[in-house]
């Protein structure tokens, strides 16, 4: 996982109250709002896809100001960006959280773009390619969870933009597209 260090943190992020679920209802739904933006963009800039609320996030503790969110505000923070649909739970007890930095229906368009810009418009590819292939490098697709990938390449196979075929494993998956 990438360092803070790589990252160009906000300047209320060690301001130590911002690390404290504020009871204030106007203060706490800024607070909350701050929290998705800069998870958000954390995730998309640094690539992470997956957050465990009790694993160790470099975002949720601040060593500078000695400031680490509590489980509940990790919990609220992540609730939030799950219900503006930009995240998902993957488990009942809220432990896991997939985060969607784009909506489902937006990873499918960059998908799509993706095989145009590229020629493949009538090609066969494997879902592993798509992800980590020779032209998937310093694109948006380059190491996409799977999971998120699987399900935007169903959305376009229920539009008629492709066709998914199984392999003998997982990691030859087809993909033909008829764009």
């Amino acid at each position: 996982m990438q360092k803070l260090a790589d990252f160009k943190l906000p300047q209320f992020f060690n301001y130590p109250p911002y690390f404290t679920l504020q009871p204030v209802r106007d203060t706490r739904e800024k607070q909350i709002q701050l929290w998705k933006e800069l998870i958000l963009d954390y995730c998309k800039t640094q690539k992470v896809f997956l957050i465990g609320v009790e694993e160790d996030f470099p975002l949720f503790s601040n060593s500078a100001i000695d400031r680490t969110l509590s489980h509940e505000a990790r919990e609220t923070f992540l609730s939030a960006i799950v219900g503006e649909g930009r995240a998902e739970w993957l488990d009942k007890g809220h432990r896991k959280c997939l985060i969607l930095w784009h909506r489902i229906q937006d990873w499918a368009d960059i998908i799509l773009h993706f095989v145009r810009e590229n020629g493949l418009e009538d090609s066969v590819m494997t879902v592993e390619e798509i992800r980590s292939g020779t032209e998937s490098h310093g694109t948006e697709l380059q190491g996409i969870d799977r999971t998120i990938l699987m399900r935007a390449l169903k959305l376009l196979e229920n539009k008629g933009k492709l066709a998914l075929f199984k392999g003998t494993s997982a990691d030859d998956e087809g993909v033909k597209f008829s764009v």
